[in-house]
């Protein structure tokens, strides 16, 4: 019989050999390190576990993971992890990837990955610029900013991929910060455990061609009044003295208030589990951007078929009525010719 027992693991167990080469002081450091030390906590085996990426700073992830592993290309990774988790149910499957390769060139895989459910752990990386080509402006950048591809200022206006992601009926949705450790083990760990397309936005600072992008609602002195956590259950409010929350106006939209106007009793309460996304978008909406009070934590959590699985009682049930396939057959029907 074979011996399924998950061994016990290192931090180390699960980091591979290869230099980590990013800038110094990068965020990706500290996303790599709280996802080797969670790993060992997962209950599952190195050899059972596969990193995707696609192009950029974040991509270069699965080299630094002492697992299985590919560097794809770019925007592609959500595709050609979808082909794997699907054909091997069996494998714990992450996707690496970034605002640029992910929501630009990639946008399109990523929105289907989610909207189909496929069973991936997504983290996306968001410094809103290009750091691997060396400062471009990204889908997230802010409007007005100026870089190396819009010198008079960006024009576009910037995609909230945690919107996107609940626009796609993503099934669980989330967002943290590279300054938390703990937070992002947290909710890497429910992300994983959750069963279907789960999406990650990770605020990272590139200190190179974005530095403090997210200081006005990161820096030490500014969170806790701009950092909105979201506990499922839990009236949603914050501050140095819990003195604000947040309710619906009377067209439905979350706003910020001050607690000592409205009364605890008109706050808004956090469920993760709602079916309808449409509250988690109001939520998403909160902040027009990183320079206002922004909810942290798991915006959507729902249950539903995943993708792989739902292929899988297909194939049964289509075996169970007609029998086993004929490849040979199938190949020789329809339009067929000799040459």
């Amino acid at each position: 019989m074979t011996d399924t027992a998950v061994p016990l693991t290192t931090k180390k167990d699960w980091s591979s050999d290869q230099e980590v080469r990013w800038c110094p002081g990068c965020g990706d450091y500290s996303i790599l390190t709280a996802v080797q030390m969670l790993m060992p906590d997962l209950g599952v085996k190195r050899e059972n576990t596969v990193f995707v990426s696609g192009i950029g700073c974040s991509s270069r992830f699965p080299y630094y993971m002492n697992t299985y592993g590919m560097h794809s290309i770019h925007g592609r990774a959500p595709a050609i992890a979808s082909g794997l988790a699907v054909a091997r149910p069996d494998l714990d499957v992450w996707v690496i990837t970034g605002d640029g390769d992910g929501l630009s060139i990639g946008g399109n895989h990523l929105i289907h990955a989610l909207r189909r459910n496929v069973n991936l752990t997504i983290l996306l990386f968001n410094n809103q610029i290009y750091g691997l080509t060396k400062g471009q402006y990204s889908p997230t950048s802010e409007v007005g900013k100026i870089t190396k591809s819009t010198p008079f200022g960006s024009v576009d206006r910037p995609f909230n991929p945690v919107s996107l992601a609940l626009g796609a009926e993503a099934t669980f949705v989330a967002r943290t910060h590279d300054l938390d450790r703990k937070h992002m083990m947290e909710t890497f760990r429910r992300a994983h455990d959750h069963r279907g397309g789960a999406f990650v936005e990770i605020y990272q600072n590139c200190n190179v061609f974005n530095d403090g992008a997210f200081d006005p609602i990161l820096a030490r002195d500014n969170r806790s009044d701009n950092l909105v956590p979201l506990v499922h259950g839990q009236p949603v409010r914050f501050g140095k003295e819990d003195q604000l929350g947040v309710t619906l106006d009377d067209q439905g939209r979350a706003q910020v208030v001050q607690v000592a106007d409205v009364g605890e009793d008109a706050l808004l309460v956090h469920d993760e589990t709602r079916d309808d996304p449409g509250l988690a978008f109001q939520l998403s909406r909160l902040a027009r951007g990183p320079f206002e009070p922004t909810p942290m934590g798991v915006f959507r959590a729902v249950e539903r078929p995943d993708y792989g699985t739902a292929i899988g009682d297909q194939l049964v049930a289509s075996h169970a009525r007609q029998g086993p396939g004929d490849l040979q057959a199938l190949l020789a029907s329809g339009s067929t010719w000799t040459v």
